[in-house]
């Protein structure tokens, strides 16, 4: 920058603010914190927030009023092989269980309503609590209908104004594998060098599994105490949201255990969790029990000592910056084999995949370890955020997820790592990309809008977890950051808006400015905060998408990246060139990007992920001595000698079976299968999806119908990544296509990431005419998910149609 310029103080003042930006987001969310507790008696532990009723009577979709449920008292008993009453299924998984629901009814009244979803209820009982005098119950239905309503008709009419009613059902459900409600799970287990399968039930109850499991009033805001008893077969242990006494017994002359769980704070139904399992467990005490739970090898290997460290110190943090104890007895986290989200925040009793827990520093990346550090800060905010503090409806899930995301980057400060800049970076630039789409919604929606579970389950989207902790995010830094008058005095001087980017929007600039501070970047880039470094590729990229602005000023800018060695502005350009191969790369245009990225890494790179980034662009896009070293150190590996770091290991699997052959595929497959260690066998099952064999391609998508082979929770990444593959994304999008209704029933949440990872290349009018079809065949499934991949389709062919031949040309022109 020319000398005497007024830019260089704007530019000052944004230097340091995101240093500052953590500890004001702190102590703003604390005071929003306090401002909801304050609004009740002061006692210990803090009172959780009490229901606000919703309005309304069947038929709509929502619960009516007049009953306020209080207290549940539910007892569940797993079992293994056993028939169900009036079932098709004459042996299953099962379990049985009643439950007794203490409601205060507010109006005379002939109905009860509650939810139920694939349950059979066996029994129905109504007293009233104070002088248990039964009411004659005429009949009962469950509404086949989205509404999943249990209707309990009286013969006599309830009594209003607060009078207390026990419900009592007695019901059976399946155990299932289908990672909902209380489902089954089997992981392999080495005894005496043998591989022995075990079982173990689990719980998966948000957002509206918990009528899955037993009836209750299944909505957020109709908290209550719960009085939880597990009964299970000896060996096995029992775990839920408070601290449980297990006590031998025997029934129907057959040995049990019978686990008792303490009552539970007030709180939302699908916060509610339990599991039985043969599990083995570490612990730790600071003030609060942590445990952490998985299964023995794992245990035993000390795969689960980073996460006992990381909670003690994020638990510690989060107490002082908010000033309130963490209100629970203890904190017990699990790490379970099959569960379809990374983690669920269940109040007192949080579980994880396993990778989201466990690490092992023989074979994890430093990225699997961040992974663990940063999920266990997101999961233990919502110990506060999210479990004391409710929303009252879905239409307000921001308010949970917001906070949470944005706490998982400041609260891992304590737990050595300092990843406040990548808000930026994973947050604010995943957040436009969604929020440029008509098809986006805002984060708070009318409660009216949101009804069903299939709308419930929509709203679980890159909006809702990114785009509130963005803005907060960014309302705190731009309290900081003084805008000082100034002007431009001499003809090489530039512009650079949004500073540190402290505001949610992106910035144009005219060719004039752009090639200045292109020039600036190439000239001296660290006179450029890195946060807009990596913001301006961002910008330029996604504004020439938009056709306003063209695609070579973009293009330029990555240029001076030779010279740059930080990750952010690396990733933000890597990330948008791989948009640019999405678009082309099935087209001439190809030839000439393949030939012009791998000189991205022929500058010397330090910084940890640019490694990573260095090895996956020259060995995907050809360089052939990457290649060769990819297929000189798997070699080595199945010559028994596996020496690839583990930062590497993803990489460096993915080009040796992207090069290799059927053999190369077939030991990859081996080793996944004979891999325990979760952080390794991810690695292997995403090589698995590099290779350009179209029959191995397909034979791997069958695989994923065979929990046996690969489990239920990882089908929707592994399409995916298959999907990412050019020879596989044809194939992946005419599997999703003809196992729709499998897909949709089993795995409804993941549905829109699914959409968007099988669509993502679509630039063509017959790949759009194919999503129109699909769209007019299943418009309640998916909706809002379809609307995108509709709409950013039809961007896509307008876009590589203009920008084509301009693409081509400056690719050549670089060469």
């Amino acid at each position: 920058m020319a000398e005497g310029t007024g830019m260089s103080k704007a530019l000052a003042g944004g230097i340091g603010v995101l240093t500052v930006s953590s500890v004001c987001g702190l102590v703003l969310m604390t005071v929003m914190y306090k401002i909801q507790i304050d609004k009740f008696p002061p006692v210990s532990p803090p009172t959780p927030t009490k229901p606000v009723i919703p309005t309304g009577l069947p038929p709509t979709l929502r619960l009516p009023d007049y009953l306020i449920p209080e207290s549940y008292k539910v007892f569940l008993q797993p079992y293994f092989y056993a028939a169900i009453t009036n079932n098709y299924t004459n042996q299953s998984f099962v379990f049985t269980g009643n439950s007794t629901v203490r409601v205060k009814c507010m109006e005379l009244s002939k109905r009860i309503y509650l939810h139920v979803h694939d349950l059979n209820v066996t029994t129905v009982e109504v007293t009233k609590s104070d002088s248990n005098e039964k009411l004659v119950v005429s009949g009962y239905k469950i509404h086949q209908n989205e509404s999943n309503f249990l209707e309990i008709q009286l013969k006599e009419t309830m009594s209003g104004h607060g009078t207390y009613y026990d419900i009592f059902t007695k019901f059976e459900g399946e155990l299932l594998d289908n990672l909902a409600g209380f489902y089954a799970s089997w992981y392999t287990k080495n005894i005496k060098a043998e591989e022995v399968e075990e079982e173990d039930q689990e719980s998966l109850l948000k957002p509206t599994d918990a009528r899955k499991v037993f009836p209750c009033f299944d909505e957020p805001a109709l908290k209550a105490v719960f009085h939880i008893t597990v009964i299970h077969r000896p060996g096995t242990s029992a775990l839920s949201n408070e601290i449980g006494v297990p006590v031998k017994t025997e029934i129907d002359g057959e040995e049990w255990i019978v686990t008792t769980f303490e009552k539970t704070p007030v709180m939302s139904t699908y916060l509610l969790a339990f599991t039985v399992s043969d599990f083995t467990y570490i612990s730790k005490s600071s003030g609060t029990n942590i445990h952490i739970h998985a299964r023995t090898e794992a245990i035993e290997a000390g795969h689960a000592d980073y996460a006992i460290q990381v909670t003690e110190n994020i638990l510690k943090y989060y107490q002082n910056i908010f000033g309130l104890k963490y209100p629970l007895k203890k904190i017990d986290q699990i790490a379970l084999p099959d569960i379809s989200a990374g983690a669920l925040e269940n109040w007192g009793f949080i579980s994880y995949q396993e990778s989201g827990l466990l690490y092992d520093k023989k074979t994890a990346s430093s990225f699997d370890q961040e992974r663990v550090a940063t999920m266990i800060a997101h999961a233990l905010a919502h110990q506060w955020f999210g479990n004391l503090v409710t929303m009252r409806w879905w239409n307000d899930l921001w308010l949970n997820e917001g906070f949470a995301t944005y706490m998982s980057y400041i609260g891992v400060q304590d737990a050595g790592w300092d990843l406040r800049d990548l808000i930026v970076l994973r947050e604010i630039q995943t957040a436009f990309q969604v929020d440029s789409l008509n098809s986006s919604h805002p984060l708070s929606l009318q409660e009216n809008y949101i009804q069903t579970s299939a709308e419930i389950i929509d709203l679980f989207d890159d909006i809702t977890y990114r785009k509130v902790g963005i803005n907060t995010f960014l309302m705190l830094i731009s309290l900081k950051v003084r805008r000082p008058h100034f002007e431009l005095k001499d003809k090489d001087d530039w512009l650079l808006a949004n500073v540190n980017c402290t505001g949610f929007f992106r910035v144009n600039y005219d060719e004039e400015n752009w090639n200045k501070l292109r020039m600036q970047l190439e000239r001296s880039h660290n006179v450029i905060p890195l946060i807009n470094r990596g913001q301006l590729i961002d910008d330029a990229f996604n504004i020439a998408r938009g056709h306003r602005l063209n695609v070579t000023i973009a293009l330029s800018l990555t240029k001076y990246l030779i010279n740059d060695t930080e990750y952010i502005p690396w990733e933000s350009a890597l990330k948008n060139l791989d948009h640019l191969i999405l678009m082309f790369d099935r087209s001439e245009v190809y030839g000439p990007i393949m030939k012009y990225l791998p000189t991205f890494v022929s500058c010397f790179i330090y910084i940890l992920y640019n490694q990573v980034n260095a090895i996956s662009v020259a060995c995907s896009n050809g360089l052939p001595e990457c290649i060769e070293m990819a297929k000189s150190l798997f070699k080595d590996y199945r010559n028994g000698t596996n020496d690839i770091h583990p930062n590497l290991r993803r990489a460096i699997y993915c080009s040796a079976i992207a090069s290799g052959d059927e053999y190369d595929w077939e030991f990859a497959w081996k080793e996944y299968q004979r891999a325990t260690v979760t952080a390794e066998k991810d690695k292997l099952r995403y090589a698995l999806t590099c290779t350009k064999e179209i029959w191995l391609l397909n034979r791997y998508l069958q695989y994923t119908l065979d929990p046996s082979k690969i489990r239920k929770m990882d089908l929707v990444s592994t399409i995916s990544y298959i999907a990412k593959n050019v020879a596989g994304q044809p194939l992946a999008w005419d599997f999703v296509r003809g196992h729709w209704s499998y897909i949709t029933q089993e795995y409804g949440i993941s549905l829109g990431s699914l959409l968007d990872a099988v669509t993502k290349r679509f630039s063509t009018d017959v790949e759009l005419e194919e999503v129109l079809e699909q769209d007019e065949d299943d418009q309640a499934l998916a909706a809002r998910a379809l609307e995108q991949v509709i709409e950013r389709t039809e961007a896509n062919i307008k876009w590589v149609k203009e920008n084509k031949q301009i693409v081509k040309e400056w690719f050549m022109g670089e060469l």
